[in-house]
């Protein structure tokens, strides 16, 4: 239990449906959504495509999705709901072009959006109450507007600067980014999210929507086509999960990253974590050291699903007992190398559990703040920048290729014990996500911390070779990490962001959010 003398949160419990999520709008968006008779899919959905509206720097219709569902018996199902790269992608002609990464601006890091088609699929085979009903509530946010909340105006003048042309227009008011408390419409997302409830998911990936967002993509340079639109399709795939300590950590396979999540959890497996301070300097060095081991096989292995071969390598207790044996204690290694990691990227995560046991594990993204820059004229469609994910290496798995899917940093996750789903849960954060989802797991097992407690938690994060070390640790414990080797910085943003939902064995649900974020866990 907290300490009540100091500002933070409490547990949320409730006992016939709950959702934790970085928007109140969009977690009562997903209650009202359960008490008019929808399920967990149906209220995941919703939720969050109204964040799309209140948090459009962090994801939206032209971004991407992953999800992972169990609806009580058997086994987590999984859906992939990211887009490819167009038939006509050359990452030749862009090494030719003088180039060594993919430009997170142009139209070349615009992979076709794939969230709304794994929406729709869904909404139609897992949901209950139909498009009609789940897009009702964005349908209404995006025409009436919604007031800006505070995290979201700072993320919003950050980022507002990678908007692009008409992009201006569509995201910005007067010119500036919004204000908190300012009033955002998307008039034309309404009109868009109006035409995919009556016609589904071809309103949006052909016809006119598909030729607003190509034309965008054309005048910027890209190659995308009407057949690169028309032919996305989400994809079934199967969980992978391993064990840290007495739970089981199920996670989304690639091209999302969730295997360096289990691999960095398998690294940490040998060492004494619970033994530690869990904000001293000894814990934050080990995790940091696991995390450049971990992250340096996941850019080595991670790509598209078809190109990933080394996968069951990576997962091997094997070999993360030999990465664990290249780390000292009392010594930081130099970084790893990465590719296409380089500055902070954006996204929103919901989870929502049904009184009828359902729970569901969404992350929906658009990458970096504002994705590309580039959105529809027409429509005011914001177009992600995944494909910024590839990269250029030449016979690397992970090059950009025709209609591939690139290395993808968002990952759902969820919890097992003893054979029973016991907390569905997502760490946001770009790059940080699987460092999030091991020091959860960490938080839970090693020190027995409640969501709630273990999400409020302050984080550190070694990325390419910054320290980044959250404000909630002392001045102590950030000089010895200097004196570890270690180049320590405070990060101006808080890093990431966590959303969770416990399943209690009694049946109450006990739900928590991330105070980094505006968000909120709701029941009823």
């Amino acid at each position: 239990m907290r300490d009540f003398h100091f500002p933070g949160r409490s547990p949320v419990l409730a006992t016939n449906g709950m959702c934790a999520t970085s928007h109140p709008l969009g977690a009562k968006t997903a209650i009202d959504i359960l008490e008019r008779g929808g399920n967990a899919m149906d209220a995941a959905i919703a939720g969050a495509v109204v964040l799309g509206i209140c948090e459009p720097q962090m994801t939206g219709i032209g971004g991407d999705c992953f999800v992972l569902w169990h609806d009580g018996d058997g086994d987590v199902q999984a859906l992939n709901g990211s887009g490819r790269a167009p038939a006509a992608s050359d990452a030749a002609g862009l090494r030719a072009a003088g180039l060594s990464a993919v430009p997170v601006d142009s139209a070349h890091a615009v992979t076709v959006p794939g969230a709304i088609d794994a929406f729709c699929h869904l909404s139609q085979t897992v949901g209950k109450i139909g498009l009609e009903a789940i897009l009702a509530p964005a349908i209404a946010a995006a025409e009436n507007g919604v007031p800006v909340a505070a995290r979201a105006a700072f993320d919003w003048a950050q980022d507002g600067a990678v908007l692009q042309g008409v992009a201006r227009d569509h995201y910005l008011i007067g010119g500036q980014a919004p204000k908190s408390g300012q009033i955002f419409r998307a008039p034309g997302q309404a009109e868009v999210l109006r035409r995919v409830a009556e016609q589904g998911r071809d309103a949006f990936y052909t016809g006119e929507i598909a030729e607003d967002m190509i034309r965008a993509l054309t005048a910027s340079g890209g190659c995308h086509t009407p057949e690169d639109f028309a032919k996305v399709a989400a994809t079934p795939t199967t969980p992978v999960a391993g064990t840290y300590r007495d739970i089981e950590v199920v996670e989304h396979p690639p091209n999302s990253h969730g295997a360096t999540a289990l691999l960095m959890m398998n690294i940490l497996s040998h060492f004494d974590i619970a033994g530690m301070d869990p904000l001293g300097a000894a814990r934050a060095h080990i995790e940091a050291e696991a995390a450049k081991l971990a992250y340096d096989a996941r850019n080595r292995f991670i790509a598209d699903a078809d190109h990933t071969t080394r996968l069951e390598h990576m997962l091997s207790p094997d070999t993360a007992q030999k990465l664990a044996a290249l780390i000292d204690p009392q010594r930081a290694m130099p970084n790893a190398k990465t590719l296409s990691e380089s500055v902070h990227k954006d996204t929103i995560y919901i989870t929502v559990v049904d009184r009828d046991g359902m729970s569901v594990s969404l992350i929906y993204s658009i990458f970096h703040g504002f994705g590309s820059g580039i959105a529809s004229e027409k429509y005011g469609i914001l177009l992600q920048n995944r494909g910024a994910g590839f990269t250029l290496e030449q016979g690397h798995p992970n090059e950009l290729g025709p209609g591939k899917r690139p290395l993808h940093t968002i990952i759902p996750g969820m919890v097992r014990k003893d054979g029973r789903i016991i907390m569905p849960f997502g760490v946001m954060g770009g790059a940080y996500q699987p460092n999030g989802h091991a020091r959860f797991a960490s938080n839970i097992t090693d020190f027995g911390l409640d969501p709630q407690a273990a999400i409020d938690m302050p984080r550190a994060f070694s990325d390419q070779g910054d320290m980044k070390v959250e404000r909630g640790y002392s001045d102590a414990v950030r000089q010895e990490l200097v004196e570890m080797g270690h180049r320590v910085s405070i990060p101006e943003v808080p890093i990431g962001g966590a959303q969770a939902i416990l399943i209690r064995d009694d049946g109450v649900l006990e739900g928590a959010s991330d105070p980094r974020k505006d968000g909120c866990a709701l029941g009823y």
